[in-house]
């Protein structure tokens, strides 16, 4: 990629945008009908499917949201009313390949853009994004193709690789997971206080301007969703350092995620929460880092944010058993759910490989196609008297 020659290309030139034509919002998703794109990078803007009706946008094109977060859509999908997200459209988006390529392109823009200076079409239009050039001054598609393809196939192998080093490739449930599966809608659950299942304390307070990105292997936490809140790995004073094996709770964004390792955290407000009186692992605490967001998300926001003080009269409902939390059938749930992840990533990277066998299958044989005629040619009696004129 280093030796590529790249264009400067303005993005009102490459696409055309349009926005939704109905109000829709989270409320509205059903899992009927087509996906309903917002913004945000949580689960690429997805907030789930609706059939409430309003304007389908095709696939193959890219959307773009006001904070400048870009992805590739090869599916249709309906958007709300508000310019928060367009839909872009184009002759340059030639295939799923090629469009995932161009989105990763814009990636720069979430550093152009924020609550307080959002993204909007006629800002984002005038923006120019690099692209791989032919010697004729042309967007090199089949670049972007190959390379694309490329770094799949690399994935996949890569993938393959791992599951079968791992042992994980045969994911097959136990009976207590099956059981876990078939029993979770007849759980019996209980309101506990927060504070007698966890022991709650604040993190320390680093901030960014104190640290060097990339300086270290220790994760520096910050209360995003993204990357498991991890925003880089750094090197720093170990007196700062916070325990791991807990859940993480961003103060200010209420944004809840299990932290396996030892990590280090950009803000006091934040907390970590210790499991009390049974054995933490990472299947348990899953588990409970999605019951912490599900009995207490709706409580807080931005403007009202948790706090140490406050989560200490706050309830979690958990599943039990003899009236006490039931941690087995949460580590038997997670680990069924993991195993079931599992199958479909393995019949995911078999079909992909059988693809790719395939390709490569044909690759060979209009190889030797094009060779046999070549040795035909050779053969012939026509050529072995012209060959011999040469001389």
């Amino acid at each position: 990629m280093q030796a590529v020659k790249w264009g400067e290309y303005r993005l009102g030139d490459l696409f055309e945008a349009q926005t939704g034509d109905v109000d829709l919002q989270q409320k509205d998703c059903n899992d009927k009908g087509e996906y309903l794109v917002n913004s945000g990078l949580d689960n690429c803007g997805i907030k789930g499917r609706t059939d409430r009706l309003a304007k389908v946008f095709p696939a193959n094109t890219i959307t773009v949201d006001f904070w400048g977060n870009a992805f590739y859509r090869n599916f249709k999908y309906k958007m709300a009313t508000h310019n928060h997200v367009f839909s872009l459209s184009g002759k340059v988006i030639k295939n799923e390949s090629v469009g995932i390529f161009i989105a990763t392109q814009f990636s720069y823009m979430r550093k152009l853009f924020s609550f307080d200076y959002m993204g909007t079409w006629n800002k984002i239009k005038e923006l120019k994004i690099l692209l791989p050039t032919t010697s004729n001054n042309e967007i090199d598609f089949d670049l972007m193709e190959s390379f694309i393809r490329e770094l799949e196939e690399e994935r996949i192998r890569e993938l393959s690789a791992y599951l079968t080093v791992s042992g994980i490739a045969d994911a097959t449930l136990t009976a207590n997971e099956r059981y876990a599966l078939e029993c979770f809608d007849k759980l019996e659950w209980k309101e506990f206080n927060v504070t007698d299942v966890f022991s709650v304390k604040n993190t320390h307070n680093i901030l960014s301007s104190e640290i060097k990105e990339n300086s270290g292997k220790i994760p520096y936490l910050c209360a995003s969703a993204e990357n498991n809140s991890v925003s880089s790995y750094i090197s720093y004073n170990a007196d700062f350092l916070e325990k791991g094996n807990c859940i993480f709770i961003g103060g200010k964004t209420f944004v809840v995620s299990y932290q396996k390792d030892d990590f280090f955290s950009n803000d006091s407000h934040n907390l970590a929460l210790y499991l009390k009186n049974f054995k933490a692992d990472k299947s348990n605490q899953l588990y409970l880092a999605t019951c912490i967001r599900k009995s207490l998300a709706h409580k807080y926001s931005w403007g009202n944010s948790i706090s140490n003080a406050k989560i200490k009269g706050d309830k979690v409902m958990l599943p039990v058993r003899s009236n006490t939390p039931d941690y087995e059938a949460m580590q038997d749930f997670i680990s069924a759910v993991q195993k079931l992840v599992i199958q479909d990533v393995v019949k995911f990277t078999d079909g992909k490989i059988e693809a790719t066998k395939k390709v490569v299958k044909k690759e060979v044989e209009y190889k030797l196609d094009e060779n046999k005629s070549v040795l035909k040619v050779a053969e012939s009696s026509d050529y072995k008297s012209y060959k011999s004129s040469l001389h």
